[in-house]
């Protein structure tokens, strides 16, 4: 594809140095422009592709149109595409019914990356201090028939989502740190400095502590 100048103007704003801050400026002048975010996912730039996360119509979303995203984002490597993609779920499809319904379509998708939509979207519900869902024993019952054999990517989400389940809803508390004793998943994994440790029965005593749950 031919890019238009617009889009070789934008793109000669962006450079390795750019941070998450500066593409949300930009985006912040562009507002919504479809076609001009098609253009800069076409380079395939990573941060360019960030950008035009930012600036999608979210009505032109389809599940056809997610597909061919996914696909495109496996070019890059995976802490990449992962970040890509929960980038398009923050931006874009949790913003419209339509797309929150593409996304709780997805628990048992083919694609990886939108079965780690699927289960980072039900954490997200959890998370933000929303009343929990009424499915966390369904999901729970996923997540011990199915974490162990998960890809990683979609492992990290479950654990994280069965987490959250354990700090806000006590009746499953228990039952999520033994899913944590169980796997071991991330069990002495090192964290920065003022991060949480994603090893279950760590995670749940200090998130729940620091809510006085």
């Amino acid at each position: 594809m031919k890019l238009s100048s617009k889009t070789a103007h934008i793109l000669s704003q962006i450079s390795t140095t750019t941070k998450l801050g500066d593409l949300r400026k930009i985006a912040k002048e562009i507002k919504k422009d479809h076609e001009l975010a098609l253009e800069l996912w076409s380079t395939p730039n990573f941060l360019a592709r960030l950008l035009a996360i930012l600036i999608m119509d979210n009505k032109r979303i389809s599940q056809d149109t997610v597909n061919q995203l996914d696909q495109d984002m496996l070019m890059h490597p995976p802490e990449e595409r992962n970040q890509l993609m929960d980038w398009l779920m923050a931006n874009q499809l949790t913003k419209d019914k339509k797309t929150i319904a593409l996304i709780e379509s997805w628990q048992n998708s083919v694609s990886p990356l939108q079965r780690r939509i699927f289960w980072y979207y039900q954490a997200r519900l959890r998370w933000t201090g929303q009343i929990p869902p009424p499915n966390s024993l369904e999901l729970l019952n996923e997540i011990e028939a199915k974490i162990a054999r998960e890809e990683p990517e979609v492992q990290w989400v479950m654990n994280f989502l069965a987490g959250w389940i354990g700090v806000y809803e006590k009746q499953y508390r228990d039952r999520c740190i033994a899913i944590g004793e169980k796997t071991g998943l991330y069990k002495g994994d090192m964290v920065s400095k003022g991060c949480t440790p994603n090893y279950l029965p760590e995670f749940i005593a200090i998130e729940s502590n620091k809510r006085n749950l």
